[in-house]
């Protein structure tokens, strides 16, 4: 069970560290970042790519140390493996749900964004590893796919810390390498056409992150046996659809107390105009 955890999870990460390249912040990066952008501030883009890059992966090894200690916590209770892969999978669905959208909400999710003042206030190697290092922890800026908790789930189930650590280190890793994509950008021009080309991925890059959950979903089916994989589909089936009746009543306009009536137009369902309701009811109530 540990050496399918530990492929699961880095198949994960790397899947969830290209599908975080379309955060905006990861746009922003491939934005700001330019050899033009940073040839007119007299540095060299190649020395700021690989600041970037190292505070990326130092980001990926904090998260990582979070997913080691929790490895370190399963290594020592040392549950079955049978239990490891049933919180792996129920983990793996509600990931996939979610990203889905089928159960009318998603996980929580951060939408902070690097702050691009640093930009003009620091040296190019501040600003490279700072945000190199909000980047590679995945949890600290924009997350686009829940599949980001996954990793750590994973990394954690493989109850090994040196493993979670370098599942970890190589999502931030993949995040930071984003920056060499616009690494032959030599003038502003060229800048949106690359970035109306690299749009255009993105529905290839969410289809490859979704077949990566249900991939690693199957996987783990298998390795925890039928009649337990099914009691873990059924089981995130059912608290989806409670979610969705939830959510469903509480966007539903008509259970809000006190809303008033359907209207068309400022008429009432009665064909009164609600001046005209208004005024017959107070002269019903004063008799």
């Amino acid at each position: 069970m540990t050496a399918t955890l530990t492929v699961l999870a880095l198949l994960v990460a790397v899947a969830a560290a290209v599908r975080s390249t379309w955060s905006p912040c990861g746009l922003s990066m491939l934005s700001t970042i330019t050899p033009f952008g940073e040839r007119s501030k007299g540095h060299r883009f190649e020395a700021t790519a690989a600041w970037f890059i190292l505070g990326a992966t130092a980001g990926g090894l904090t998260l990582g140390a979070v997913a080691a200690g929790a490895a370190g916590l399963v290594e020592a209770a040392a549950p079955p493996d049978t239990t490891v892969g049933m919180v792996a999978l129920i983990a793996t669905l509600v990931v996939g749900v979610s990203d889905s959208g089928r159960a009318g909400t998603r996980l929580p999710v951060h939408y902070r964004q690097v702050n691009e003042r640093w930009l003009d206030a620091y040296r190019p190697w501040v600003y490279g590893v700072g945000f190199g290092f909000q980047i590679g922890c995945g949890l600290a800026t924009y997350i686009t796919t829940a599949a980001v908790y996954l990793v750590v789930v994973l990394a954690a189930s493989t109850a090994d810390p040196v493993t979670a650590l370098a599942v970890c280190a190589a999502f931030g890793l993949v995040r930071g390498l984003a920056v060499l994509l616009t690494h032959r950008i030599r003038t502003p021009t060229e800048l949106p056409a690359f970035h109306r080309r690299f749009a255009v991925l993105r529905p290839w890059a969410d289809r490859a992150m979704s077949a990566t959950v249900a991939g690693s979903a199957g996987v783990l089916a298998l390795a925890v046996g039928p009649v337990p994989a099914g009691y873990a589909v059924l089981g995130v089936a059912a608290g989806a659809g409670g979610v969705r009746l939830v959510t469903w009543r509480a966007r539903s306009p008509d259970r809000v107390t006190g809303a008033p009536a359907l209207t068309v137009e400022g008429m009432g369902l009665d064909g009164r105009t609600r001046a005209s309701a208004e005024a017959t009811d107070r002269s019903v109530a004063l008799g």
